[in-house]
């Protein structure tokens, strides 16, 4: 027993001996790592664009809605019953200037007329008998045989009141002969009807409406203009005492009507007398003569109030206008150069307007060469390869 015990304890102390041994030899044994440089990365390869600053117009776009120049609610003056109605009295149609819409009867107007004439004659001929008294009493007086006459006595005071009431009669006469010119209502201005109100046999009163209308000689659209977009036009603004109105600039109006876009032309006149309190916008005014005139197209629709157009304003003349891909643009407005070291530097540009693609600054120099995608990565101050043909069939961007 003893024998075996101490055969197990000296098997134990082998196995413990072996084990250390293996474990010295990976921890300590092992061959060191051998030092390895740090790989070089090229510069990063960048695609550039060389400015070309000009003196350019740019374009504006915005958007508005057709509005007449005028659109008024006709009343009738006088009152009656509807004793006839025009051919252009319905809703859409056109009518003209001074055209009869609504014919009111008009026999009581003729009898005031004919009335008022009997007042005119009869203080026409007290008028006469009071002359004709005043220039007896005059006669008279001299045959006294002096020169101070009394007023009363040569009725002056007679004639004044025979002539006031002579006045007052033709005045009731002419009242009469307008009351019976009111009963025909006629369009106020070349127009459209838009809506009506009153039909043949109806009684109106005076202030009754009778129609709905607007005016086909001009129609207007009244256009949001952000600061940015005031920046490049030369707005029609007017100032107090100015004689000579301000020049109105060319518009070129498009909407899309029975699946075509159609073009009129306008000009705009005038801007808004206040600037929008909600929107902190400009509204500038456009007119359009002839909007319903037939163009040069005899399938152009006509520009009817509530269409929507799309506008295009020519801006006025603006110098060292670089045009850029809208990728080369950063979110501060600011652009990425290469110099001739080629290393970077940022430059802040005056963005002037932009679209989806293209991109119109001022701040650029002749020459500078502006990256057009800017890598993530990208610093100020790097160095760039500047990507060419050659570098591109190798596999670069």
């Amino acid at each position: 027993m003893a024998q075996s015990g101490a055969r197990k304890g000296i098997s134990a102390l082998a196995v413990l001996l072996v084990g250390g041994a293996v474990a010295y030899g990976l921890l300590v044994g092992r061959p060191s790592p051998e030092p390895r440089e740090a790989p070089v990365l090229p510069p990063p390869l960048v695609e550039v664009v060389s400015a070309s600053p000009a003196e350019r117009s740019l374009e504006v776009r915005t958007q508005g809605t057709v509005r007449p120049l005028r659109e008024i609610k006709l009343m009738s003056q006088v009152g009656g019953v509807v004793e006839s109605v025009g051919e252009s009295f319905a809703r859409g149609a056109f009518f003209a200037e001074g055209e009869v819409l609504v014919k009111i009867e008009d026999v009581d107007y003729g009898f005031a007329i004919a009335r008022a004439k009997s007042q005119v004659a009869a203080a026409r001929q007290r008028l006469a008998e009071e002359e004709g008294r005043a220039l007896q009493a005059e006669r008279e007086w001299r045959d006294l045989g002096t020169d101070r006459a009394n007023a009363l006595f040569l009725r002056k005071p007679q004639i004044e009141s025979a002539e006031a009431a002579l006045r007052a009669a033709e005045a009731d006469l002419a009242a009469a002969e307008k009351d019976l010119a009111r009963t025909a209502i006629r369009g106020p201005f070349n127009g459209r009807v838009v809506e009506k109100h009153v039909d043949i046999g109806q009684f109106v009163t005076p202030g009754t409406t009778i129609a709905t209308v607007y005016d086909t000689d001009i129609a207007q659209v009244r256009l949001p203009l952000t600061d940015r977009q005031v920046a490049l036009l030369d707005l029609p603004l007017t100032y107090a005492g100015d004689e000579a109105g301000p020049q109105a600039a060319p518009v070129t109006l498009s909407a899309r009507f029975a699946n075509r876009v159609w073009e009129w032309q306008g000009r705009m006149v005038r801007t808004d007398a206040s600037i929008d309190e909600n929107s902190r916008v400009v509204f500038a005014v456009v007119e359009v003569e002839k909007p319903f005139a037939r163009g040069d197209d005899s399938e152009r629709p006509p520009l009817s109030p509530g269409l929507f157009v799309e506008a295009v304003i020519r801006g006025r003349a603006l110098p060292g206008v670089s045009e850029l891909p809208r990728s080369a643009l950063s979110i501060d407005d600011t652009v990425m150069v290469v110099d001739a070291e080629l290393r970077t530097s940022r430059r802040s540009v005056n963005v002037l307007d932009s679209t989806a693609s293209q991109v119109w600054v001022q701040g650029l120099n002749k020459g500078d060469r502006v990256i057009v995608r800017q890598p993530p990565s990208l610093l100020a101050g790097m160095t760039v390869r500047l990507h060419t043909p050659t570098e591109l069939a190798g596999g670069g961007l």
